[in-house]
């Protein structure tokens, strides 16, 4: 327990493919997903995981057809309408990373109120990065520090890697010490590029609806057999 990862991020891929090899439309696959992925949520919960991000929605996801993008808009509406009561009875706090245009405005108040009545729960900080992209944020940031120079808040000269990483999405969380990646692809698709500097990285090639709690220990398990050195040398 003393060696649990602080900070889980997990890349939720292969719904489409799960529900592909069983001969069932992606709307499926997604449904499928997104009960394990309350699970997958309880379970971090339970062992005592601190943050945990989930890769939800890309920027670019918005390519995909219409149709789909209605019923993942769909869902995360139900999501929030039905799991409010559950978030707060299990003391989990909910924030949302990434940019909220062009959501439906109705789905950013939800997740504005979901945000605002579990701030003060103490368990796992649930990160849910949705319109989000990598670069994105990165650009996001410089603009932001740009506007804090230009109004003397920031000195440019004292601008570090400590100090911008406050201007990020992410500014109130420690980066990640485990990326999680199903469905067998091992890259990270413009998921937290600054932030996964030193985190272990961790494929598999089961689909996420198939990825449980034996799965999410065992990554668990190889992250705790590394040893993290951070550019360092490990003394003998």
């Amino acid at each position: 327990m003393e060696t649990l990862p602080q900070h889980i991020a997990i890349i939720m891929d292969g719904n489409g493919r799960w529900a592909k090899q069983r001969g069932l439309p992606r709307a499926a696959g997604h449904k499928a997903g997104i009960d394990n992925f309350k699970k997958i949520v309880k379970v971090a919960n339970e062992i005592g995981i601190k943050y945990l991000t989930l890769f939800a929605f890309s920027t670019e996801n918005w390519k995909r057809p219409r149709r789909e993008i209605s019923m993942l808009m769909g869902a995360l509406e139900r999501f929030l309408d039905r799991e409010l009561a559950e978030l707060n009875k299990n003391n989990i706090r909910l924030r949302v990373i990434g940019r909220e245009d062009p959501i439906p405005k109705n789905i950013i108040e939800k997740l504005r109120n979901t945000q605002k009545l579990t701030k003060n729960n103490t368990g796992l900080t649930l990160n849910l990065a949705l319109n989000y992209g990598g670069r994105t944020e990165i650009v996001d940031a410089a603009k932001k520090m740009t506007k804090s120079i230009l109004m003397k808040k920031n000195d440019i000269e004292q601008i570090n890697e400590d100090n911008f990483s406050e201007f990020l999405y992410t500014a109130d969380t420690p980066d990640p010490d485990l990326l999680i990646r199903t469905s067998g692809e091992m890259r990270i698709s413009n998921f937290l590029l600054w932030q996964l500097s030193y985190a272990e990285l961790y494929f598999t090639k089961k689909f996420w609806p198939d990825f449980h709690r034996e799965d999410l220990l065992d990554a668990i398990k190889d992250f705790q057999s590394r040893q993290r050195r951070f550019g360092d040398i490990v003394s003998k």
